[in-house]
């Protein structure tokens, strides 16, 4: 790997069962690398995670003033995290930074999975370049949300939690939920027109990007929809958290 004349962040995703990271090119957003993907620890305590991200960072030959960023499957409202799904509940409280920056001695920024997602993809992927109201969804066990203001963002808004029709809209409408009930693709396309078509009346966004697993297939579903707003793929797929990440790290977010 020869990062020689080349702007470098690490990037890492954490997730429920598998924790992966790669450095990344911060002029275009490219891995430079093959990404590394190690299990996450069970229990998936802070201290056993920071473990293993320090043994992933460690696995690069990395320059000394590299900057990590790290995604989080949780909300991170200046640094610390305020509640937790799919880790270990004693991370409720931890601030991550201090916590990583100790395990891994570099500098370390966290933010919630899906903003980093929402972040690559306004910097280098889908939503490059769209200024006004973007909001970048993922579609996988829940639904995340990346919400981006002229290409800057806003964290932590959650609308995968949103309450339509009495229901909290990732219990019907996450692409976890097409497989567990077996819908067709109309089936479940019906579900995302009445979600898509609420969070469009409340925001008036100017573009909306699926990201997540079934993003691969959008041209199943997608054409299905009938929005104001235009609504396309995810540019970057599975290297958006770990890019997202990087970029954030790379200018000093927390």
């Amino acid at each position: 790997m020869s990062t020689a004349g080349t702007a470098v962040a690490f990037g890492i995703d954490i997730g429920g069962s598998g924790i992966k990271g790669a450095p990344v090119d911060l002029a275009t957003g490219e891995l430079i690398a093959d990404r590394l993907r190690i299990p996450t620890p069970q229990p998936s305590t802070p201290q056993a995670v920071a473990a293993t991200v320090a043994e992933l960072v460690d696995s690069f030959d990395l320059a000394d003033d590299v900057p990590v960023g790290l995604t989080v499957p949780a909300p991170v409202k200046h640094g610390v995290v305020p509640f937790i799904a799919n880790l270990d509940q004693s991370w409720t409280g931890v601030d991550v930074p201090s916590l990583m920056s100790e395990a891994t001695r570099r500098p370390v920024s966290a933010v919630n999975d899906a903003d980093a997602a929402g972040v690559a993809e306004a910097a280098f992927g889908a939503a490059k370049g769209t200024p006004g109201v973007v909001i970048v969804t993922t579609l996988g066990t829940g639904i995340g949300s990346g919400f981006l203001l002229d290409g800057k963002l806003v964290p932590n808004t959650e609308l995968g939690h949103l309450e339509i029709d009495g229901y909290d809209a990732e219990d019907r409408a996450a692409s976890s939920v097409k497989e567990a009930e077996g819908l067709s693709w109309r089936k479940w396309a019906k579900r995302l027109q009445r979600y898509y078509e609420f969070v469009e009346m409340l925001f008036s966004p100017d573009l909306f990007v699926v990201g997540g697993g079934v993003s691969k297939k959008h041209e199943k579903f997608l054409p299905l929809l009938e929005l104001k707003t235009p609504i396309v793929p995810a540019g970057l797929r599975n290297t958006a958290g770990i890019v997202g990440a990087a970029h954030l790290a790379a200018i000093g977010h927390n």
